[in-house]
């Protein structure tokens, strides 16, 4: 996730003006809304659009401002999680997307960031340190 953090804020500075929607899925027992990961995202992509606002689930009618980053949840069946990243600027669209296709991605992670770490000195890291941002 790390790596598409990157690629969402990278995507994001060369398209100011875009539109940017994120479309995030995961299972109907879910019970957060939008996902962490899908803040997560987002919070990536307000680094390089400081007035961005979030607009969650777009429940009223009107039209979208060009500082909103759209933020839509699905809650279906035994879906793992899927994060989208739409960034549209009229003439283009960059779609950004993420499946994963089991829980064993989560394990995975979990373990690249172990080896990662007991090699390091004592301090606080994070998964952008581990991808080498």
């Amino acid at each position: 996730m790390a790596v598409l953090c990157d690629l969402a804020k990278k995507a994001a500075s060369f398209f100011p003006d875009a539109d940017i929607e994120i479309v995030e899925k995961h299972h109907d027992q879910k019970l957060d809304v939008p996902s962490g990961t899908a803040l997560l995202l987002a919070d990536a992509i307000k680094e390089v659009r400081e007035d961005a606002v979030y607009n969650i689930g777009r429940h009223e009618n009107g039209k979208r401002t060009k500082q909103e980053i759209g933020i839509h949840s699905l809650r279906m069946g035994t879906e793992v999680g899927t994060h989208e990243i739409y960034i549209h600027n009229g003439s283009e669209c960059i779609t950004l997307t993420h499946e994963a296709e089991s829980r064993a991605v989560f394990a995975q992670g979990a373990v690249k960031a172990a080896e990662f770490i007991i090699k390091q000195k004592p301090g606080l890291y994070n998964m952008h340190d581990l991808v080498g941002d």
